[in-house]
């Protein structure tokens, strides 16, 4: 024990330079996690508040051959003062007859005031069995312009090729469709028999019906008693 106490005290200078360089090094080390930890909560809550485009092809519910492009934005944030610059990179002119027929609608042309977030625009739809071949060969791109709500500027091309649609199907018919289709002739068959249109077929029954049938069981079962007497 003495020769741990006289080893501290002949060294007492070097292991405090030595306790203090441990110190600063878990010190320096701490700043440095703090900051990393700080700069990715501004990546958060830049995430958060910051808008993110989507271009895609879908088929309505009623026909698979009709398609549309559905823009949607699927960030946090709204986007601002959007703008669309078609162009074709593959396909030729089917390619730009298509551009041409999705930009019908006019937003495209004037660009989107504010999209918020979830909020999705339709295209001009197109007829996938008309010139199917040269239409699925095609490949379109929009380059976007927009902001966010915190002034930032996103620029970015969003691409579609048609050809990944290619040979897909539907079976029977989607639900929410079907049940409309139910509900319209529930609805006319309604209709018809409030205003008359058709009748109900009804079989009535009446207490004579009834009396005259409580005749006849008691005269089966008198037959019956009857019957057995002989």
């Amino acid at each position: 024990m003495t020769e741990i106490l006289d080893f501290l005290n002949e060294n007492a200078g070097a292991l405090t330079v030595l306790f203090t360089g441990v110190v600063t090094i878990a010190t320096a080390v701490y700043a440095g996690l703090t900051w990393v930890l700080v700069a990715e909560t501004r990546k958060m809550r830049k995430v958060q508040t910051e808008p993110k485009l989507e271009i895609t092809l879908r088929s309505v519910d009623e026909a698979i051959h009709i398609q549309r492009l559905h823009v949607r934005n699927i960030g946090l944030g709204p986007a601002l003062q959007l703008k669309f610059k078609p162009k074709v990179i593959a396909g030729g002119d089917q390619a730009q007859a298509l551009v041409d027929e999705f930009t019908e609608t006019n937003f495209f042309h004037t660009g989107v005031s504010y999209l918020g977030p979830g909020e999705e625009r339709y295209s001009h739809y197109t007829d996938m069995s008309e010139d199917h071949d040269r239409k699925v060969a095609s490949i379109l791109a929009f380059d976007l312009s927009y902001k966010g709500a915190a002034g930032d500027t996103y620029n970015e091309t969003l691409a579609i090729d048609m050809s990944e649609h290619k040979g897909t199907y539907k079976l029977g018919k989607p639900h929410l469709y079907s049940i409309a289709l139910s509900l319209e002739r529930l609805q006319k068959d309604l209709h018809h028999v409030v205003t008359g249109f058709k009748r109900i077929r009804t079989d009535t029954y009446t207490s004579e019906d009834r009396q005259a049938e409580r005749e006849a069981i008691r005269e089966r079962i008198e037959r019956e008693r009857t019957g057995r007497g002989t």
